[in-house]
């Protein structure tokens, strides 16, 4: 049965029936204000709470817990983020980079080697095919290992795709200038040139981009590797800070001078900050170590080695040219003086040995200095028999490797020292970075374990002073 109730209608008018609102459906809006309201209560509940010196300890309980919960988390975050990077340096990105240095490498020796056969009377020596064919290869698996990482990077790809593309062309034009010239066509020089100016062109300065593009990522990756932990920092020092000002309320609050769990809780927040400050500074030490003396200095020796590299190319293309090779002449002067300076004592040589700290890079530095003497003597000879018309006295001077006193052993011996040097460069790297690693360890699961402990303490002490009040 529906009940009514009136209201008034207009003066002296009838009343009007209103019906009322079902019981039900005001208990359920009740209902869902209660809801709605129900964070608001909790906040005031709360807050009645805090009022009391129970509920201000129950208060300070959880919030110290979840600080050191939460120290906790970003601290291991943290220490896991660096031993990965450190090990991403040693496992990752310094191998990437060697490998773009090898494709520089590989290919400028390539072309050197190619100048060096075709300069050879009668049939082509098969060393020097195969040295040829084998750096080709070298730089084909060093590309493909150096392009695995590429595809974030638009100019390291853009680099890799050149080189792709153009490395073929040139062997064709290799393999071409061969064939012309066993059947003793001139054309074959001038296919070998134009296979030359390809590669300088075109393909050693994208070896060379490519190469700079990996060593800048390893910097910046050694850079990362030692960026100080500031939001770690702040928390594990703001939970110190908690600790003690807790203790200090309670000393005033219950005159009780020790508290056992928070004393065990400050213990192992101290610990986590000894420990982390003294892994973190040796860590830091050591990668930059790594730096100055492993990927500085092998960086400086890849220069030198590239310097070299395209003089002896630049040397033997001279010849090819026979009379015509001025420009190249002209280039190896530039680079010998890069490499050694103008009186052969300075250049970058001199610089790596002003750096170098290790015993073994500075005896293989000093050995290369002394080779790249022999080596410009050699050159200046032939050029002698060069300009003297003496055409074959100057081909057998500049490539032939079984004369002590020829340009091709001084080169050789020259770039076996700077290969030296830098493999030294790289162990330096490696055990700098991998002592690194090792100083990191067990840290991020240390702290995890301190920050439990510093939670655990911390309530459990706490807990001791709200039994009194029961």
């Amino acid at each position: 049965m529906t009940t009514t109730a009136t209201r008034p209608g207009a003066p002296g008018g009838p009343q009007s029936p209103v019906r009322a609102e079902p019981a039900a459906r005001r208990e359920s809006r009740s209902g869902v204000a209660g809801l709605l309201d129900l964070p608001g209560n909790a906040v005031r509940s709360i807050i009645r709470s805090a009022a009391t010196t129970p509920g201000r300890l129950s208060v300070i309980a959880v919030g110290l817990a979840l600080l050191a919960v939460l120290t906790g988390l970003v601290g291991t975050i943290s220490a896991q983020d660096k031993k990965d990077t450190i090990n991403g340096l040693i496992d990752h990105r310094e191998p990437l980079a060697a490998a773009a240095q090898q494709v520089y490498r590989s290919l400028s020796d390539a072309d050197a080697t190619a100048a060096s056969a075709f300069l050879s009377t009668g049939t082509e020596p098969p060393a020097l095919r195969e040295r040829y064919e084998f750096d080709v290869a070298q730089a084909g698996a060093a590309l493909a290992k150096a392009a695995s990482d590429s595809a974030g990077v638009d100019e390291a790809a853009k680099q890799v795709d050149t080189l792709a593309q153009q490395v073929p062309v040139y062997t064709g034009l290799v393999e071409t200038a061969r064939a012309n010239n066993r059947q003793g066509f001139p054309a074959g020089a001038s296919y070998l040139r134009e296979s030359s100016e390809l590669m300088r062109a075109k393909i050693l300065p994208a070896a060379q981009e490519l190469y700079a593009i990996d060593t800048q990522r390893l910097s910046d990756e050694q850079e990362t590797a030692t960026n100080f932990p500031w939001a770690a920092t702040a928390l594990i020092l703001a939970l110190l800070a908690a600790l003690v000002v807790t203790q200090v309320y309670l000393k005033r609050r219950t005159n009780r001078v020790l508290n056992v769990g928070l004393l065990v809780a400050t213990g192992a927040v101290i610990v986590a900050i000894l420990w982390g400050a003294v892994a973190l500074v040796v860590q830091g030490t050591l990668v930059a170590d790594g730096k100055n003396d492993g990927t500085h200095q092998v960086d400086v020796l890849v220069r030198a080695r590239i310097a070299a590299l395209q003089a002896r190319a630049d040397e033997t293309l001279t010849l090819v040219a026979r009379g015509d090779g001025a420009n190249y002449e002209k280039d190896y002067t530039n680079l010998t003086l890069q490499l050694v300076g103008p009186d052969g004592t300075g250049g970058l040589l001199a610089e790596i040995e002003a750096l170098a700290s290790a015993p073994d890079m500075r005896g293989h530095i000093n050995a290369a200095k002394d080779n790249a003497v022999a080596w410009l003597k050699a050159h200046t000879q032939v050029r002698r028999f060069d300009d003297a018309g003496q055409y074959q006295e100057s081909v057998n001077l500049a490539i032939d490797v079984s004369k002590p006193d020829s340009a091709a052993s001084a080169f050789l011996r020259l770039d076996e020292n700077l290969v030296a040097a830098i493999n030294v460069g790289r162990q330096e790297f490696v055990d700098y970075t991998r002592n690194a690693d090792r100083a990191l360890t067990a840290l991020a699961p240390g702290i995890a374990v301190l920050a439990v402990i510093a939670a655990a303490g911390a309530t459990i002490g706490i807990r001791e002073r709200l039994r009194e009040y029961r």
